[in-house]
């Protein structure tokens, strides 16, 4: 437990800095850091502008004479406290966003404040809790306060799409003796469920026959859905060829078929071609439910309808075993546990061009009474039924778990129920944060109980004020994990 605790408004002491956060946080947010391969190379292995993000959160630290340290671009961190003591406190925070796709109120990377809330991509996820945590450890510093570890405040670049920066931070730095992510709801976040990300590829592609069957009625020229596989797809188009009568008598179907169902879909026909767009509802991939698969919707439409082998196998596949069916039940793998929930899958990218093999993504998250060979086996023989084979490229993250009764749980729940007078209920949850990467790292913050949760979402935003308590939070969460009694 902590020795002594230090009498002090931390609010009050943030309030004194909103403009100065504010105006840090909106710079950061002008950043449009996404992962893009295109302009990766040496120093910045995730691309350009989020390289860019991260040589800017070295600037401010610099500029608040922070200890610094740059990991060839994969991650970047602020430090402070004695630099002798030998263990050390991590705040791991990430850089990176999601794609800003649909149609925002006002552009995704100008940053806009209204009706006290902050609206951008990345206001919520990740970067308005980086800059919270970050003026935390900047007020601790500025009250001259004492720490018996030193305190980190970690920048991490790949959270988004595989995690790769804080894979290379374990490999080349000591570990935090214990530590938090703000990256997901207060109060704290103690159980993550586990994760496995990987391609599906239709096997034999190109040498499917159809023998003796009739010749079908339509050819899938190309089919695309999504472009990360932790997003729910918002869009999906189909490109189908045939005769003019059919292709006409498809087009009223699809349009009857939208109507029906209430979904946002287009279809054009022109010079032997039908081009079906559908549009959905993109959410987190941890939620599959919330949002509206696009490509999905789409695809059951296609399986009524007869296509040359390939396209058959592709659409019936997934028509079967991932269509409105997002616990895993048709693919054999659903599981439950008490502590996390079911499990979940999210199908977040699909690919049909007629000229490599087609493939679609999953990104399947399992409870944490379970592990990864529990789910892979009876999905491996499942998907051999079907000629599908997996990527031999596994993004693998197994479950995390910290006890409830470990002493940095039972300080930041007392911190929080202090500084919000709210229940500090232990959550979890299926999503992944860095936290996963500490034996003792739980998940705390910023998203408060109640609020909308507008991450990997048109229109995201931070509310004001509950940037600047979760800042208040942070603050005093770092100072009394520092001095933590071992």
């Amino acid at each position: 437990m902590l020795k002594e605790r230090v009498d002090m408004n931390w609010l009050a002491e943030v309030d004194k800095r909103k403009e100065e956060l504010l105006q840090d946080l909106q710079g950061l947010l002008r950043i449009e850091s996404t992962k893009d391969n295109a302009t990766a190379g040496p120093g910045q292995p995730m691309g350009r502008n989020i390289a860019q993000a991260l040589d800017y959160m070295l600037g401010l630290s610099e500029r608040e004479q922070f200890r610094t340290g740059n990991l060839d671009g994969y991650a970047g961190y602020a430090e402070y406290g004695n630099e002798a003591a030998p263990e050390y406190v991590g705040v791991l925070c990430h850089l990176d966003v999601v794609p800003a796709t649909g149609q925002w109120t006002t552009p995704p990377f100008e940053p806009d404040i209204r009706d006290g809330k902050l609206f951008a991509r990345g206001a919520i996820d990740d970067k308005g809790p980086t800059l919270a945590a970050f003026y935390g450890l900047k007020l601790v510093k500025d009250l001259g306060l004492p720490l018996k570890r030193r305190v980190r405040v970690i920048f991490g670049t790949d959270e988004e799409s595989g995690m790769e920066c804080m894979k290379t931070y374990t490999e080349r730095e000591k570990m935090p003796v214990s530590g938090f992510a703000p990256d997901a709801d207060f109060p704290i976040t103690h159980a993550e469920k586990g994760q496995i990300n990987t391609k599906f590829y239709l096997r034999g592609f190109g040498s499917s026959s159809a023998g003796g069957a009739a010749a079908p009625q339509y050819e899938l020229v190309r089919f695309d859905g999504g472009g990360i596989a932790n997003m729910v797809p918002e869009s999906a188009v189909a490109v189908v060829a045939g005769e003019p009568e059919a292709l006409a008598s498809l087009a009223k179907r699809y349009e009857a078929y939208c109507a029906d169902a209430g979904l946002a879909g287009t279809v054009e026909v022109d010079a032997g071609q039908a081009t079906l767009r559908m549009r959905g509802k993109s959410a987190h991939g941890m939620e599959p439910h919330v949002g509206v698969n696009a490509a999905l919707k789409l695809i059951r439409f296609l399986g009524g309808y007869s296509f040359q082998p390939d396209a058959a196998r592709y659409i019936g596949f997934i028509d079967k075993h991932l269509v409105d069916d997002h616990l895993g039940t048709a693919l054999g793998i659903a599981c439950v546990d008490d502590i996390t929930g079911p499990l979940t899958v999210n199908a977040g990218i699909f690919q049909y061009d007629g000229a490599s093999a087609p493939f679609f993504h999953l990104n399947i998250r399992f409870p944490v009474s379970y592990s990864s060979a529990d789910v892979l086996k009876p999905l491996e023989e499942k998907i051999a039924e079907y000629g599908i084979e997996m990527d031999r490229e596994i993004d693998l993250k197994e479950p995390h778990h910290v006890d409830r009764n470990h002493p940095m749980i039972r300080t930041l729940q007392t911190i929080y129920e202090e500084e919000t007078q709210l229940e500090p209920t232990l959550l979890t949850t299926g999503g992944g944060t860095y936290a996963a990467f500490l034996d003792n790292g739980v998940a705390f913050g910023a998203l408060f109980p109640g609020r909308e949760e507008t991450a990997h979402q048109v229109d995201e935003y931070i509310i004001i004020d509950d940037l600047l308590k979760a800042t208040a939070i942070y603050a005093r969460a770092i100072y009394e994990l520092a001095n933590l009694e071992d």
